[in-house]
């Protein structure tokens, strides 16, 4: 079924009522989608217009740029990329709206100007902390290596989400896996219930064929894409999700525990949850 949460050229498209995955069709990007109708353990659902989530925005389109400005109200972009993919991809459309703030939050570890060698050193460094943390699913090994590598760079972009005065965007390069962790834990902040973010997770597989086809065009991602044997081993798994929070529990008492230990208090959780639930 195909149900439409707001009318006019800002709707926001859901593919099943009840997996509410809202999309929001663009022409300059494949994986963007607000989280309004997730629901919450105690009944409540959030607002529509709120978190959207999505994959590189560089190759927006002026009608897409309205779209998000005017009809959803954009005006916050947490950008998780690192400073090299910003450097070679250059600044992106939106980066030219007067309205539209722009913050930078990092999760992977920083390597500067690194040569290729360094670099390379650094890719099988961070694939052996991923076997280390969590060798049954080396992508949940990853995601719990942002936590440890970077948090106060997951913590200010959990804020940047709460203290945006419209819609967030938080986005990464292919929008699924820097984005998909960062989200998650602000949908769990929410009380989200975790069947509704595991699937909202997932939904990012099945616009992966395209986020890859259009990262091969990018000089910045090509070699990367090209380098791996299939895009099936890119595609999100609900299991991954399902490990993700399930270490989180195991390790740090659950999300909310974790982000106290790094400064995300009772005032950010309950700031966090009024900007994105219904009263």
């Amino acid at each position: 079924m195909t149900v439409v949460v707001r009318a006019g050229p800002g709707s926001v498209r859901r593919d099943r009522e009840d997996e509410h995955v809202g999309w929001i069709e663009l022409d300059g990007a494949d994986n963007v989608r607000d989280t309004g109708g997730l629901p919450t353990e105690d009944g409540r659902h959030v607002l529509t217009g709120r978190l959207l989530r999505g994959d590189n925005l560089q190759d927006l389109s002026a009608a897409d740029v309205r779209q998000l400005v005017t009809s959803i109200g954009l005006t916050t972009v947490i950008d998780l990329r690192s400073p090299q993919e910003i450097e070679a991809e250059g600044p992106g459309p939106l980066t030219r709206v007067d309205s539209v703030r722009h913050t930078r939050h990092s999760v992977l570890p920083e390597i500067g100007m690194a040569a290729d060698v360094a670099a390379a050193a650094l890719a099988r460094t961070r694939l052996d902390g991923a076997a280390y943390r969590y060798p049954d699913d080396l992508r949940c090994g990853y995601y719990l290596g942002y936590l440890e590598d970077r948090p106060a760079q997951v913590v200010a972009a959990l804020r940047g989400i709460a203290t945006a005065p419209g819609a967030a965007m938080v986005h990464c390069a292919a929008g699924k896996d820097r984005t998909g962790v960062v989200v998650a834990l602000a949908l769990r902040v929410a009380d989200v219930r975790r069947d509704a973010v595991i699937a909202d997770y997932a939904a990012s597989a099945e616009r992966t064929t395209a986020v890859l086809a259009r990262l091969r065009a990018s000089p910045t991602y090509a070699d990367d894409i090209n380098s791996r044997p299939s895009n099936d081993d890119d595609r999100p798994r609900a299991q991954t999700m399902v490990a993700f929070l399930e270490q989180m529990d195991a390790q740090f008492g659950g999300v909310l525990q974790w982000l106290s230990g790094h400064g995300f208090g009772g005032g950010d959780v309950r700031m966090l949850r009024s900007k994105l639930l219904e009263a």
